[in-house]
């Protein structure tokens, strides 16, 4: 893992080495904006609600097959709401806020470490035992690097929505990992639905926890949610914004 991390850390630096003037920078800004899925994760989303919309469950639950990990072949409507849902709010944070943030903290390196291993966590991170050594450190690493930007996200999720974040606080610990409950305790609670729940994952069913104390989501409370991840979205560049143009006008007094 340290060789994996290692690798790519040294490509960001390479490349931000190598760039320079205003050709650079926009190279620069093309590499680092491959680490960003804020447009996929929006349009795999937006295709459910869609086909949700004209109720065509199959078509819904192949689509939504593509970015959950959960046995999707029996979901129901409201089922597939939730999946959706739970899937923007945990991928807010891993392709959007936490790229961004680890972007604006150490740069391309940075970035690139973070991507990393958030792939290797999520391809190995919980395999069978030939490598779960490998998988582990994997797993704990992306725990680590996602503590800060899961609870911004969580944050920021409120904010859009306008509400929410008392469920957040009262629910992210229910979560089996220490970051993904912040994003979905706030999707939850900002859309006042309930998410989490009872789900088979290849063929074995789990009891997992409920976030939230509304209903099972529906395929409008799925386009809700994809209005309020804009709104997140949008916040985040805002605060990154703001920020750049601080540090730019700080390095300028000095």
């Amino acid at each position: 893992m340290c060789l994996v991390v290692g690798s790519v850390v040294a490509l960001g630096v390479a490349i931000e080495h190598w760039a320079s003037g205003y050709i650079g920078a926009a190279i620069l800004v093309l590499v680092a904006s491959t680490g960003l899925a804020q447009r996929s994760l929006y349009v795999h989303v937006r295709d459910v609600s869609a086909a949700l919309s004209t109720n065509d469950l199959e078509a819904a639950r192949l689509l939504v097959a593509r970015i959950v990990g959960r046995d999707t072949d029996r979901l129901t409507h409201d089922q597939v709401a939730a999946a959706a849902l739970e899937s923007l709010a945990e991928s807010f944070n891993d392709a959007v806020v936490a790229p961004a943030f680890w972007l604006l903290v150490g740069g391309l390196p940075s970035l690139f470490a973070y991507k990393a291993t958030n792939t290797a966590d999520s391809m190995i991170g919980h395999m069978e035992e030939r490598w779960r050594m490998f998988g582990w450190a994997a797993a704990r690493l992306d725990d680590l690097l996602n503590l800060i930007p899961a609870r911004i996200a969580g944050v920021l999720v409120t904010i859009a929505a306008g509400s929410g974040f008392a469920v957040m606080l009262r629910d992210a610990s229910k979560h089996a990992s220490p970051n993904s409950g912040w994003p979905q305790a706030a999707f939850a609670g900002g859309l006042a639905v309930r998410l989490g729940g009872r789900a088979y994952y290849d063929g074995l069913l789990y009891d997992r926890p409920n976030f939230g104390d509304g209903v099972a989501p529906t395929a409008t409370d799925l386009q809700r949610g994809l209005h309020m991840y804009l709104r997140a979205c949008a916040l985040l560049w805002l605060v990154v914004a703001a920020i750049a143009v601080a540090s730019c006008l700080a390095g300028g007094a000095l």
